[in-house]
């Protein structure tokens, strides 16, 4: 159970290095940038990247890491990620908003409210978005 649980750790760690990359990723160095993509994108071993490097399988991983802690500081103090976790959790809400009105159109006339109510909701969702940008 530990070793699916040790493999389930790598792969969210390795989720988490992709999604911060994708957001982070330009400023990084070139060299590092490449180091960085063999492993985490190209899931090439650190041999194979220090082999086509030229330099030893610790600093491959030296260098993983670093850019690892680089990328979660430019999170820390950036918030990209989180805001746009947070934007498209407000667009998934009013996708299901939408959803409820499009399938109460037959609903009787006295059940409008909720509708005018869920119109209210998704205004305001779509004016915290705004902000956001």
């Amino acid at each position: 159970m530990k070793q699916n649980e040790a493999q389930l750790d790598k792969l969210e760690e390795i989720v988490l290095q992709s999604i911060l990359y994708d957001f982070y990723g330009e400023l990084l160095s070139d060299h590092k940038k490449r180091i960085f993509e063999d492993y985490v994108l190209n899931d090439l071993s650190l041999s194979e990247i220090a082999t086509e490097q030229g330099i030893s399988r610790q600093g491959v991983y030296d260098i993983v890491r670093r850019c690892t802690l680089e990328l979660k500081g430019y999170e820390a103090k950036l918030g990209l990620m989180k805001k746009f976790q947070t934007i498209k959790d407000k667009v998934a809400h009013m996708k299901e908003i939408v959803a409820d009105i499009s399938n109460s159109r037959d609903k009787a006339p006295e059940e409008t409210a909720m509708t005018w109510k869920q119109l209210g909701t998704i205004t305001s969702l779509a004016e915290d978005i705004l902000k956001e940008l």
